[in-house]
């Protein structure tokens, strides 16, 4: 049904927040860090079943600044565990090498996650550094505030030392995601009696976004609910400020 649809609409970018994780552990009784082992499950599930629905770019949030400083210390080691295990078993995947998927994560994830993770992760990067047909990027240690103050930053120090025109083009070379197009959708799970974004959530590439919410918490969010909210996407007439 995707491929089908697909010739009338076109979708190349989707941006998964996944809401839900501790509300779903404190459901069934466990402790967070179960939700986010969940959580990571689930969404190894969809990554495996990701060419089905043929989006060039996913863009999957898994953790914010806050996330990873202000949550009690038990809960955040785990996180940085639970971020380990998830790389070194994409290193070990043949299907991220035949599926041609580039691995890249972005945020203060270097300045805030353990030394080991980090090599986990740049191992990750440089593997897959050479593939071009997917792209999967991670947020870690992200929020869309600090990226954009950042840029800001960037800019004004153009300004300073050579002199600068403000340009869409010039504030898009100075994100975080100068390389990612557009996203097309925005997926957050877990909140549709509370529909929301948080934390400036990648505010320069969503401006156009559609934006799918969904009461599922995000450890039960599976690979069909997935291709639901793909569906429902490209059903919808997208008039982009016109």
């Amino acid at each position: 049904m995707v491929s089908k649809m697909k010739e009338e609409k076109d979708i190349s970018h989707i941006a998964l927040i996944p809401d839900g994780n501790r509300r779903w552990a404190k459901e069934k009784g466990f402790l967070p860090w179960i939700g986010h082992q969940a959580g990571a499950k689930a969404f190894e599930k969809i990554l495996n079943k990701w060419a089905e629905v043929k989006v060039p770019y996913v863009t999957f949030w898994g953790g914010s600044v806050d996330n990873l400083t202000k949550r009690p210390k038990m809960e955040v080691d785990f996180l940085f565990k639970a971020y380990d295990g998830h790389f070194k078993r994409i290193l070990k995947d043949k299907r991220i090498h035949e599926n041609r998927v580039r691995i890249n994560v972005l945020g203060l994830w270097e300045k805030i996650l353990p030394l080991e993770t980090q090599r986990t992760i740049k191992r990750a990067i440089e593997e897959t550094k050479n593939n071009d047909q997917y792209f999967l990027t991670f947020l870690l240690a992200y929020d869309g505030t600090s990226e954009m103050i950042s840029c800001c930053q960037k800019i004004v120090q153009l300004a300073e030392e050579k002199g600068t025109t403000v340009t869409e083009g010039l504030i898009k070379e100075n994100l975080l995601t100068k390389d990612l197009p557009p996203v097309d959708l925005v997926i957050r799970t877990g909140c549709k009696k509370d529909p929301h974004l948080s934390a400036g959530f990648m505010m320069w590439d969503t401006a156009y976004s559609q934006l799918y919410f969904t009461d599922t918490l995000f450890p039960e969010f599976t690979i069909e609910e997935f291709k639901e909210a793909v569906n429902n996407y490209l059903n919808r007439e997208r008039r982009l400020g016109k």
